[in-house]
């Protein structure tokens, strides 16, 4: 596939998915406003709770999507069906197998789930209910193996269309729920049929995409690339270990040391700052398939300059996202879901400053492992994993909640904010690291200046949750880009960049004037 056909199609993916991913996440907001005013909090606590306990479970898919993605890169470019068809049948195989091995662990951790909540909640019916979390969790990964190819084949954003899309019905449904019954269990039910019928859906679109992969099909990969790929899924399994870990830990500490309660008030913030990081990552995945090719076809100045542009790219979303974040989550959880709900603002400043750095990773991880650089951190991950559970735990016994969220700040910045990039810039770009530090150290600055003279600006007035949302978000949006394009608006990343939303717009605007 020609270059610019390359880029075309990512402007393409990133359109499109952003509105989808951004249509979903409204109607997820809502579903949780109306779940948090017609339920209680015990209810909001063990939704957070379940969710990080099959969060963790899911450790057992060891990453192998990563890992067999980064396989298929070749084959399709190559246009090699049946070496496709050879992946797409191990890769079947490894799903059905997580499946039941994660029904099985779930079920065996039902006599523990006391262990794991301090101040049991006064709810009715909690193990029919966890083992509805655990249904769902396992239904997950029945079928929706294929859309992986789909993904890899620079389509994602067919997936992204149909997985929003059955979310989208299933908020409507769980409100409509909600608001007539109050029904927790069959609020759950419904989780679980739409996950169903979106995994028949979306797997009967990868067949009439692909056709080959319903022709049967027997050969094996020779011993060396199945010896290739099973070191990928090894490595795999130790970055899928510390994620989960730094990710997924967090509710089950603050329930464990702090209460239940505390976990579903963390759970309101997390849905928040997630949903936010899941549609900034949209418009950076968009362009990972592409990345993917680009590693097999392209030598490393030209994979240099578009690493260098989409990390620019990131730092500027994430950061400017970052400080809406600090400035309007308070007042956004107030208004939504009223003032017991609220965190202070030193908890929401921490919660902020994670959410941005993970961020600024965002391009340095589509780039490894788009381009199979899985190994060589392998022993990161869990030294990252071990620094943050023994941080977060000693902080949380001082410090409280604040504590646990110090810990993930530091094992972040302690491991992945540098091994990454070397590893990216030692064994695919051949250059010294120290470039990307220099310029990491200058965004840095930068944002700090810009995030202290936003919050100068914020703090001038006070008023209604309302008032606040809308005096501060014009503020940020207004200020904080007006700042950045200040400092930026004759580098070479800003140019790119104008160029590539040009291309955006330009393609929206096509899609528009068709219709």
């Amino acid at each position: 596939m020609k270059q610019k056909s390359r880029t075309e199609y990512s402007v393409m993916n990133t359109s499109v998915a952003f509105v989808a991913q951004v249509s979903a996440i409204l109607m997820g907001f809502f579903t949780r406003v109306v779940f948090t005013r017609m339920l209680s909090e015990g209810y909001v606590g063990i939704n957070g709770l379940f969710t990080d306990i099959l969060n963790i479970l899911s450790l057992s898919e060891l990453g192998v999507g990563t890992a067999i993605t980064y396989a298929l890169y070749a084959p399709i470019a190559k246009g090699d069906i049946k070496k496709q068809q050879i992946l797409m049948r191990m890769f079947r195989t490894f799903y059905r197998m997580t499946a039941l091995f994660v029904m099985a662990a779930g079920l065996c951790l039902i006599p523990f789930l006391n262990i794991l909540m301090k101040d049991r909640p006064d709810v009715d019916h909690l193990v029919l209910i966890y083992c509805l979390y655990l249904l769902n969790s396992v239904v997950s990964y029945l079928l929706i193996y294929k859309k992986t190819l789909i993904d890899a084949h620079q389509m994602n954003y067919i997936t992204v269309l149909y997985h929003n899309g059955f979310l989208v019905l299933q908020d409507i449904c769980q409100i409509i729920i909600l608001i007539t019954t109050k029904n927790f269990v069959l609020f759950l039910s419904v989780a679980v049929v739409c996950t169903i019928i979106g995994n028949v859906c979306m797997s009967r679109k990868a067949d009439a995409l692909f056709p080959y992969l319903k022709e049967t099909c027997h050969e094996k990969l020779p011993q060396e690339e199945r010896r290739d790929i099973l070191k990928n899924v090894k490595a795999m399994l130790m970055h899928k270990l510390g994620n989960v870990v730094v990710n997924n830990t967090d509710n089950l500490l603050i329930s464990s040391f702090v209460g239940v309660v505390s976990a579903g008030i963390y759970s309101n913030y997390f849905l928040i700052i997630g949903s936010i990081r899941q549609v900034l990552e949209q418009a950076l995945l968009g362009v990972s398939a592409s990345v993917g090719n680009l590693g097999v076809l392209e030598d490393k100045d030209r994979v240099k300059s578009v690493f260098e542009q989409l990390f620019f790219i990131g730092y500027w979303l994430f950061g400017f996202a970052g400080i809406c974040l600090f400035e309007m989550l308070n007042p956004f959880v107030e208004f939504a879901f009223g003032k017991k709900y609220l965190f202070s603002r030193e908890i929401v400043l921490v919660l902020c400053i994670n959410f941005f750095i993970n961020g600024t990773r965002r391009a340095v991880l589509i780039f490894k492992e788009s381009m199979g650089l899985f190994w060589y951190d392998r022993y990161k991950a869990i030294a990252e994993a071990l620094l943050n559970l023994s941080i977060s735990i000693l902080l949380v016994l001082h410090f409280g909640i604040v504590g646990i969220f110090i810990g993930t700040f530091c094992s972040t910045v302690l491991t992945s904010v540098w091994v990454e990039p070397y590893i990216i810039y030692k064994y695919r770009l051949k250059r010294p690291v120290s470039e990307f530090f220099k310029t990491y150290a200058y965004y840095m600055l930068v944002m700090a200046g810009a995030w202290t003279i936003a919050e100068c600006c914020c703090r001038i007035t006070s008023g209604s949750p309302l008032f606040l949302l809308v005096y501060r978000f014009c503020i940020c949006l207004l200020l904080v880009n007006l700042l950045l394009w200040a400092v930026y608006r004759r580098t070479d990343n800003w140019k790119r960049t104008e160029a590539l939303l040009y291309k955006v717009f330009q393609n929206i605007w096509k899609k528009v004037r068709k219709k």
